[in-house]
């Protein structure tokens, strides 16, 4: 390799690369030179054999002959390709491609979007808040103390290391955080990760997703409250779908009321996905429990307030027809697609 005339190699090398005929020479002239068992690549590996002194200059002269033969070989590859010469097949060159997979938005996400894009454009700003939450803004900070019947409304996670501390059951939490640093007007959602020790099934995971929204201010009242629930309502679902409220219990808001739309699919008449009642619950809410502004040194005789909350995957379920909360999580590809 000592005496390799490497001028006379380089010159051979480009007439063999410059002369190829079609795609299929020119794909054996890179096999033969720069290939893994090619010429070039061949005396590279045996640079370490040369004496010292000469290692340098083999080393620069065929690196620098590998990169011109690559440079080479792809621009006779987009001669072949803009001439079409090797293509035996008839294929015309100049067809479009196909469209490359775009992925899209999860159905949870989409939902998740349109709730805050509605809630938005009635003036409520996005709060957030700590998943893994203090006993006292979980439960205690909205009226349910220790031992309080309504704790057996929600299956609870709670931490062994640090005890005392929980998975946030709901969102709630994060509208006593505000109100305690922040003075009436407060209008905010709050969207975010839930979580319950429910055992997974068509209608429960113990993983989900919520949106809670609260307002509080001088003279905020429950026919507010219909109205910016009747208004969200007609934009995701439609705006002939009916509304109605319906009394309920949460201890964090009295008077209490769940808000229900028309059953869309059978137009109220009754059937399996409204359960012959005509109506599909879609949130609860209510006027906030004066005994709340205690924790955050409001004056119940000053403001008022109406709080709400949603499960983000029930109305992804209602809006899109889904009849398993367990497809929005198992990532298969054949119903995500769908979306």
């Amino acid at each position: 390799m000592s005496s390799l005339d490497y001028k006379a190699l380089a010159a051979e090398a480009r007439q063999i690369f410059g002369t190829a005929a079609d795609e299929q020479e020119l794909e054996a002239a890179r096999v033969a030179w720069i290939g893994r068992k090619g010429r070039i690549t061949v005396l590279l590996r045996q640079i370490p054999e040369l004496p010292e002194d000469e290692r340098p200059l083999a080393g620069r002269t065929l690196n620098t002959l590998k990169g011109d033969l690559s440079s080479l070989l792809d621009a006779r590859l987009r001669e072949f390709a803009d001439s079409g010469a090797g293509d035996e097949t008839g294929f015309d060159i100049t067809h479009p491609g196909r469209t490359p997979f775009i992925g899209r938005l999860h159905p949870i996400t989409k939902t998740l979007d349109d709730i805050i894009e509605v809630f938005r454009e009635m003036g409520f700003d996005v709060a957030e808040g700590p998943e893994v939450e203090s006993e006292y803004y979980n439960f205690e900070a909205l009226n349910i103390p220790e031992h309080h019947p309504a704790r057996g409304m929600w299956d609870t996670f709670w931490t062994k290391s640090p005890p005392g501390l929980v998975l946030r059951t709901h969102t709630s939490p994060v509208q006593i955080r505000i109100m305690e640093n922040q003075k009436p007007p407060v209008r905010i959602i709050v969207p975010g990760r839930c979580y319950r020790a429910d055992t997974p099934d068509a209608t429960h995971s113990p993983v989900f997703y919520q949106v809670e929204g609260l307002y509080v201010d001088e003279g905020v009242s429950m026919a507010m409250l219909r109205g910016a629930l009747d208004t969200f309502a007609h934009r995701l679902f439609g705006s002939d779908v009916p509304t109605r409220f319906r009394p309920s219990y949460f201890p964090f808001t009295e008077p209490s009321a769940e808000l229900d739309i028309g059953c869309f699919q059978c137009g109220g008449n009754g059937c399996r996905l409204c359960k012959g009642s005509g109506w599909l619950e879609i949130l609860g809410s209510g006027m906030v429990n004066p005994e709340l502004y205690g924790f955050v040194g409001y004056d119940p005789e000053k403001v008022t307030g109406y709080a709400f909350g949603m499960g983000v995957e029930r109305i992804a379920m209602l809006k899109y027809g889904i009849d398993d909360i367990r497809l929005l999580y198992e990532n298969d590809l054949r119903f995500l697609e769908q979306f």
